[in-house]
């Protein structure tokens, strides 16, 4: 199954006193009718916050059942990945409280950076995010290829 989510661009934002970020509504608008406001927040594998809309979660959450729990680097992944989701709603004007865990995780002050990934929206401390982008430079022949791959 493939995902019915195809959210893109970047957008700056600031995190409030309360730890409230806005989703911007370019992306709050592609939410699915059928996911009524909720979604999943968790740690995103490059030090970031990842959202997920909830119909895109559970179907993560069927293809993450599929992996067996009789092997160590499974439930390491599985257990890194699931104990730090947290099933939340956007309040009336498009905010959520992004937990402290992931604040902290993610480097967050004050300032995010708010990027649309396909299937899911990733949250930004926008320095760490600069020098991430600085330092994952691609070579030619693997961008090359991927490249091929994708029919861009």
């Amino acid at each position: 199954m493939s995902s019915q989510y195809t959210f893109t661009g970047q957008f700056t934002f600031s995190i409030d006193s309360k730890n409230r970020i806005n989703i911007p509504a370019p992306l709050r608008k592609q939410f699915l009718t059928k996911d009524k406001k909720t979604f999943v927040v968790t740690r995103g594998i490059d030090q970031c916050a990842w959202i997920y809309p909830i119909n895109e979660w559970n179907f993560i959450q069927n293809e993450l059942k599929q992996l067996s729990s009789l092997s160590k680097t499974n439930r390491i992944f599985l257990r890194n990945h699931l104990r730090h989701a947290n099933i939340l709603k956007f309040d009336s004007q498009g905010r959520f409280v992004l937990p402290q865990s992931l604040i902290d995780y993610s480097a967050i002050k004050k300032d995010v950076t708010i990027i649309g990934v396909l299937n899911k929206i990733e949250i930004w401390n926008p320095n760490l995010l600069r020098k991430i982008d600085q330092s994952d430079e691609i070579d030619d022949q693997s961008y090359e290829e991927l490249s091929e791959r994708v029919n861009i």
